[in-house]
């Protein structure tokens, strides 16, 4: 059973940066596609980057608003994906989830799309 854990949230100011992190168990971080949403209260969750696995030959996907802002990785000795936040502003609170699929290698910017999810970490941005 695939299990993910996020870590890392925390409260920071606006502009600044902070790094979450997806531990997974139960396969490795190189098999299948994986990504991370986010959902502010009172909206629906969000894609906000996402990664395939090694096997295919797609790229890192990352919704609009935090291109060029957020970079989406694996640590593949500490089977761990994940998400570097930069230039931070309060839009960005919300609590992120990780998410993993259970078939497809490439990644998707579709909830739906995901077999599996974490239970979240808090990013907070001050203004």
């Amino acid at each position: 059973q695939v299990r993910l854990v996020e870590s890392g949230g925390g409260l920071v100011q606006a502009g600044g940066s902070l790094r979450i992190y997806c531990a997974v168990s139960g396969r490795t971080v190189t098999s299948r596609g994986m990504g991370w949403f986010r959902q502010a209260p009172g909206n629906e969750r969000e894609f906000v980057a996402g990664i395939p696995a090694v096997a295919w030959s797609g790229s890192t996907l990352y919704a609009e608003s935090v291109k060029g802002r957020f970079t989406i990785a694996r640590d593949m000795p500490k089977n761990t994906v994940y998400l570097q936040m930069n230039d931070l502003s309060p839009e960005d609170t919300a609590v992120y989830f990780c998410a993993a699929r259970e078939n497809y290698y490439s990644t998707s910017k579709m909830a739906t799309d995901y077999d599996y999810w974490g239970q979240g970490t808090q990013v907070t941005v001050s203004s």
